[in-house]
């Protein structure tokens, strides 16, 4: 299926790569001090940007759009490097990274499943979750090197999701009419469920960064109302940016 238009993401993926390059590395001499919970929190999240994402790119091309295909690519690069901007922020507080954690498995288990519409409604669940986390990471903590980080990923984040949108709205359209919706009030039900367990899971770090879990939870299906509209109405609508700290 040949989508179109995502020339312009990969216009915006290399001006981004290229902010990067001028704006250089966070002052990684700079020791981070965390509470040992939020330590291991970020330790797994760390795991969770962690892959060479070659599954979805191989997906990507197969689409039979060769700008989507290099859109992907710059996609995982950046994904890549935020695994390794929250490695080094564990190095600098002398934290080392995990080998594997059970929640990424889940994860990539559940989007090498079917084919590219799978696997993005699976994305798009943590590439939300990933938002609101990032997001308490950066205005919850007194860390200026942690801040900093977080809000480097956040930004990027911000453009991962409605990046996402707009191809999952040219695939749902593939769908008949009928059954779109139920597609995404299944996907809001999943991303539920994962939210409850990601608070869950991380909830000692979340008090620490400010945020309850009932708070983390009702801020992320919040935020999904509008990713459902932007998937199912036409045009994609925008999704607004989540509050980035200074």
């Amino acid at each position: 299926m040949h989508t179109g238009g995502f020339a312009k993401w990969t216009r915006r993926f290399e001006d981004e790569r290229e902010r990067r390059r001028a704006q250089g590395d966070p002052d990684w001499g700079k020791r981070a001090t965390l509470h040992p919970a939020v330590w291991a929190s970020i330790q797994r999240f760390q795991v969770g940007e962690d892959g060479d994402g070659a599954n979805l790119v191989g997906k990507a091309d197969q689409a039979g759009d060769a700008d989507y295909g290099q859109a992907v690519r710059l996609f995982v690069a950046e994904e890549q490097n935020h695994a390794r901007l929250l490695a080094r922020l564990l190095a600098a507080g002398g934290i080392p990274t995990l080998t594997g954690h059970w929640s990424d498995a889940v994860f990539v288990r559940l989007r090498r499943l079917m084919g590219l519409r799978m696997e993005l409604l699976v994305l798009m669940i943590a590439e939300v979750v990933a938002l609101r986390y990032y997001r308490a990471l950066c205005d919850g903590t007194d860390d200026s090197l942690t801040a900093d980080v977080a809000g480097r990923i956040l930004s990027d984040e911000q453009r991962h999701v409605p990046f996402h949108c707009e191809r999952l709205h040219a695939s749902l359209a593939e769908l008949p009419r009928a059954m779109r919706r139920p597609v995404m009030t299944l996907w809001r039900l999943l991303l539920l469920a994962v939210s409850l367990v990601v608070a869950a899971d991380h909830g000692p770090a979340l008090r620490r960064l400010d945020t309850g879990r009932l708070r983390f939870v009702a801020d992320v299906m919040t935020s999904s109302h509008t990713v459902v509209s932007a998937v199912l109405a036409p045009p994609a609508a925008s999704i607004p940016a989540a509050t980035r700290c200074p």
